[in-house]
């Protein structure tokens, strides 16, 4: 019996010492890092990655259309101050364009101000920007369809588009108006010019016709509708 417990010691006395021998060799291939290593040390890495992606960040679109945005917002009651004023300097494209996208960012909150619609859409006409125009002109004739400046801005919209189909729409919409009111020289200056764009020439001469009764006798405007009379007969 005290030479099979004496074995057994001897083997549990071997097994702890290669345990402990293991355990200094994995020691040993570890570096000795001390005390664990704090959040200052990745915070270099972390700074430096955070800058990176700022710079990436600014370079790109997002980050200019936020401030293009900003600015846009800013600047829209000066600009638009300026636009309805006709004693102050035009504005020139890029300060239109602006004044277009801040229109836009106060009407999302504003969707029922006609006002609004009715110079978005006229920014967007100056701007050859079709679907601007089109859109503003039709939410603010959808509003008010009794407003003029909104169901002749839309028609125009409508027959300066490239659509057939807008052209058409625009075409009843101009008819409909004149129906309304054979006074408005607006109106009856439109419906000509987008019945000869679609070679409805019968029609074109007419309106002019109705145009000349009503202008006076010294208008300048006689001698250009005389000369588009002749050119839609020769047709």
């Amino acid at each position: 019996l005290a030479a099979i417990v004496a074995g057994g010691w001897i083997i549990v006395a071997r097994t702890r010492r290669r345990v402990r021998i293991r355990r200094d060799v994995l020691a040993d291939a570890i570096p000795a890092a001390g005390p664990r290593a704090g959040v200052g040390v990745y915070l270099p890495g972390v700074v430096i990655a955070l800058v990176v992606a700022a710079i990436s960040y600014s370079q790109t679109g997002s980050y200019q259309q936020v401030r293009a945005w900003q600015q846009a917002t800013a600047q829209t009651p000066g600009l638009l101050a300026r636009a309805l004023d006709p004693q102050a300097q035009p504005l020139n494209e890029e300060e239109m364009a602006r004044l277009a996208l801040g229109l836009r960012t106060r009407l999302q909150n504003d969707a029922g101000n006609v006002e609004g619609w009715l110079m978005l859409g006229r920014t967007g006409m100056v701007l050859g920007n079709a679907g601007t125009a089109t859109g503003a002109y039709a939410n603010a004739y959808r509003l008010d369809p009794k407003n003029s400046d909104a169901a002749l801005g839309y028609a125009e919209a409508l027959t300066r588009s490239s659509d057939p189909e807008d052209n058409r729409r625009g075409g009843e919409l101009l008819r409909r108006l004149v129906s309304r009111d054979h006074t408005d020289i607006r109106v009856l200056s439109l419906y000509a010019f987008s019945a000869f764009e679609q070679q409805r020439f019968d029609e074109a001469v007419a309106a002019w016709e109705m145009m000349l009764k009503l202008l006076p006798a010294g208008d300048a405007r006689r001698a250009v509708i005389e000369r588009s009379i002749r050119l839609a007969q020769e047709k």
